[in-house]
Parts: C-alpha cells; structure tokens; sequence
C-alpha cells in the first residue's frame, strides 16, 4: 500500500508523463492525508471526525470507498512510520489553485472542530498546515470562520 501510493507520488523514472486522471487522483490522495491527519492529530481520533472525514473524502473529491478505506489504512502507516506531510503539501503547493487550498483548509477546520473542542495539538496543526501550504494568517483564520458557520 505505501509503496503504491509513494509509487503514485514519486512517479516511476522514464515513465510517461501521468494522465490528467492520474493528476486528478494524486491531488485527492494528497489532500486526503491532510484530513486524516487532522482527524488523528490529537491522538484521539472521535466517530464523528472519522464520518466526517470519509464523507469528505467520497463528496468532494469524489472518491470511491475503496480508495477511501485505503486512505485510511495510508494514514495510519503515515503516523506510525512518522513520515512528514510535506510530500503532501508540496504536491498540494504545486499543483492546487488558490482557492482549492483554502478549501482543503477550510475542511480541515471542519474536521478539527467537528467534536466542537479545539485543543492546542489541533490548533497547532492547523497553524503548521496554513505555513506549509503557504496561506497567510487571514486566509487560515478566515477559513476557520467558514469551517465553524
């Protein structure tokens, strides 16, 4: 399963350039580690985060439960193998719009204050994740407001 997603991010040397399909799908899967890893950040990872999630995951980027539940497996591997997310948000940075970023945020913000608790681990996250995505502080605090409306 990693290898196949770090395949999948890595690309393979002397492989044709990849599919707008495949292009697609990277975008999800990179987006969809971000909100994992939001869900868990805190250590406790509740039912209702975890829904929320998955139902993020299939509407918006339009995934099938199968590649939903593989997602989920990735980030559970991601955190015990501590591998960083910049992989995920240099994808991201790279390859998303401006407005397709402040929508990861926003969901982001949905999943962290979806228990309605946001504690400082969540916080912390969420600044680190804004940093990394080169948002600026309004774009993540904005973001934040939409996500608790």
């Amino acid at each position: 399963m990693m290898a196949m997603i770090r395949k999948i991010f890595e690309g393979e040397k002397g492989k044709t350039p990849a599919s707008p399909e495949e292009r697609e799908r990277k975008k999800h899967i990179a987006a969809g580690v971000l909100l994992l890893e939001a869900a868990h950040i805190d250590d406790e990872c509740t039912e209702a985060e975890m829904e929320h999630v998955v139902a993020t995951l299939k509407e918006k980027f339009d995934l099938t439960a199968d590649c939903v539940a593989e997602l989920i497996e990735l980030a559970h591997r991601h955190r015990e193998e501590a591998i960083d997310l910049w992989q995920y948000t240099n994808h991201i940075n790279r390859h998303f719009e401006r407005n397709e970023k402040l929508a990861v945020m926003e969901d982001v913000w949905r999943i962290i204050l979806v228990d309605g608790q946001l504690e400082k681990h969540e916080d912390h996250f969420a600044h680190k994740l804004a940093a990394l995505l080169r948002l600026s502080h309004k774009e993540m605090i904005d973001a934040k407001l939409r996500a608790r409306g």
